[in-house]
């Protein structure tokens, strides 16, 4: 396995700046969690991905875990193999929309859903946390799309 590069800290700041402080798949906020997210690498080391801005994506812990190496998952509507999202080339309100309730991340395309089953975007705990931020008026962020009423 390719050893790991170290990230200098101003990749770090410019991938964090463009990443909005959210993760860039389940647009948790770094700002309300105990950890500092991640600095994922959308197309793996170990399948030739750089260590550059272009292939580096802001990453909460949990994100990154299921993620890991994988480039493409299952889409349960299809039962198909699709590409998971890329934040690089993919834009986030095309592939996914907040349920009406603003507590799931709702698959809108192939890769959405393929992507929320990968990495489970919706389970119980996650779903626990995005209510309290729900009361206190910080979730869902106000850019992503949400299902209407």
């Amino acid at each position: 396995m390719p050893e790991r590069p170290k990230i200098p800290p101003e990749l770090r700041a410019r991938v964090r700046l463009r990443a909005n402080n959210r993760c860039e798949y389940c647009h948790a906020s770094e700002e309300w969690q105990y950890v500092e997210f991640t600095m994922e690498h959308i197309v793996p080391i170990a399948a030739g991905g750089k260590t550059t801005v272009d292939n580096l994506a802001l990453c909460c812990f949990s994100c990154n875990r299921r993620k890991w190496d994988r480039r493409t998952a299952l889409d349960p509507a299809a039962g198909s193999e699709q590409r998971l999202f890329n934040p690089r080339e993919d834009a986030w309100n095309e592939h996914f929309a907040w349920s009406r309730d603003g507590l799931s991340i709702m698959g809108q395309s192939a890769i959405g859903r393929a992507t929320v089953a990968a990495l489970d975007l919706n389970r119980e705990r996650v779903r626990q946390i995005r209510a309290a931020d729900t009361a206190l008026g910080r979730h869902p962020p106000a850019v992503d799309r949400r299902l209407s009423p």
